[in-house]
């Protein structure tokens, strides 16, 4: 009675891990596809540089 006691919670325990590791690939690839659409920091630096530099000259040139 023991053997099959000790099955059962075996077999639990088996089920849990199969659904944790579930949970996790569908977090993982939520989280891969946030980052994927996200915009990366240098480039956003880049485009508010440009945009000041435009923003700077324009007067200059309108001269």
């Amino acid at each position: 009675m023991g053997n099959a006691t000790t099955q059962g919670q075996l077999q639990l325990l088996v089920q849990r891990g199969d659904q944790t590791d579930r949970r996790l690939d569908d977090h993982e690839g939520r989280l891969d596809s946030l980052e994927r659409g996200r915009w990366p920091l240098p480039a956003i630096g880049a485009l508010t540089g440009l945009a000041g530099l435009v923003a700077g000259v324009a007067p200059l040139i309108s001269r």
